[in-house]
């Protein structure tokens, strides 16, 4: 096990860390370094430096660079979904609308690591590309499970594939709107909002939802 050295009133403590929580502490690390550089850039040595460790040392928690990358991208779409979890106060439509506008400010303020997830080179790995794949396929379910529709509708299939769809078209969308800004954030956001409903839901469910 490693520490952690803290300065306080002129005396430097150590503090003991586990394996875990000196895992998670190097995987804070770098999810705080793809502020500044892409995921592929991170350096290891950068990471242990700051950690108080060695190189070696960091690879008794992590099998290889690749592996590690993968926690940090892994701790990044963790973050990124409890960042847009749906208000359950608000209506459908509302809720919508809060976790889209939630959606677009996260990315906005961590837009160099939500690059490097899903456009980096680690993106295309087997693990990443699998992982990031399970987290949209979880966003479309939660996105179902909140339509007024029995379990037992013979639609809710289309949907979900409709949703897993529009997901990918919000991700594009936002990425695209980063770099070119055509049009305003509020713009943007109503977009991404009106989209949804568009594709994937019939004129009788819609109706349903708003009245």
């Amino acid at each position: 096990m490693g520490g952690v050295t803290i300065r306080t009133s002129g005396e430097t403590k150590r503090i003991r860390l586990s394996p875990e929580e000196r895992r998670q502490q190097l995987i804070t690390l770098g999810a705080e370094m793809l502020a500044g550089r892409s995921l592929e850039d991170i350096s290891v040595d950068d990471i242990a430096k700051q950690a108080g460790i060695s190189r070696g040392l960091l690879f008794h928690y992590f099998a290889s660079k690749q592996e590690f990358h993968e926690a940090i991208a892994r701790h990044v779409i963790e973050e990124f979904y409890t960042a847009i979890a749906p208000n359950r106060e608000l209506s459908l439509f509302d809720m919508l609308r809060d976790s889209i506008d939630r959606f677009v400010d996260y990315v906005t303020e961590h837009s160099a690591s939500y690059r490097s997830v899903l456009r980096g080179p680690a993106s295309i790995t087997p693990e990443m590309s699998g992982y990031v794949d399970s987290t949209r396929a979880t966003i479309a379910d939660l996105i179902v499970s909140e339509l007024p529709l029995p379990p037992s509708d013979p639609d809710l299939a289309r949907l979900t594939l409709a949703i897993r769809g529009w997901i990918a078209f919000v991700e594009e969308t936002i990425l695209t709107w980063m770099l070119e800004k055509p049009v305003t954030r509020e713009q943007l956001v109503e977009l991404l909002v009106e989209s949804l409903p568009a594709l994937a839901l019939s004129p009788a469910l819609i109706t349903a939802l708003q009245s």
